[in-house]
């Protein structure tokens, strides 16, 4: 049993898929931090010194009444909270990556096409001799049976 868990663990599509995932979580890691660090405080300016991470509703209060300063406070204190904000970021999170896979897929059924169509279709490589009536190469110049002189094309 060790033996056939080895040859399965080994294959390359199964370390094609861990590479893949491992990549995957570090690219998330990426775009999260971009959304929330370089993203969303411009947009968060922009509307007014707006700080996502902090649009909350307090659906129960907690054990401290409110109103609460903060998402933190709010969570210290055992309220129970809808945060809207924080699932604007990943939404916006989200997008970039579907946006960013789509991009890759897309790039990949381009080169997957050019792999898969067919060359082009070679033209005659022979024509009839107008004189003789043999067939001849199409690059020849002058008839091998008949030795008349042929004009190109």
């Amino acid at each position: 049993m060790f033996k056939e868990f080895r040859e399965f663990a080994i294959k390359g599509s199964v370390l094609d898929m861990a590479v893949g995932i491992m990549i995957g979580a570090a690219f998330g890691a990426v775009v999260s931090s971009f959304v929330s660090d370089v993203l969303m405080p411009p947009i968060g300016l922009l509307l007014g010194n707006v700080d996502f991470s902090n649009l909350y509703l307090v659906l129960a209060a907690g054990e401290v009444a409110g109103p609460y300063a903060s998402l933190a406070q709010a969570q210290a204190a055992g309220a129970v909270t809808f945060n809207y904000g924080l699932f604007v970021t990943r939404i916006i999170s989200f997008l970039i990556v579907a946006f960013a896979l789509f991009l890759i897929i897309r790039s990949m059924n381009r080169l997957r096409k050019k792999a898969e169509a067919p060359a082009p279709a070679a033209g005659p490589a022979t024509r009839e001799c107008p004189y003789c009536f043999t067939t001849i190469s199409i690059r020849a110049v002058r008839c091998p049976n008949c030795t008349s002189e042929l004009k190109k094309g």
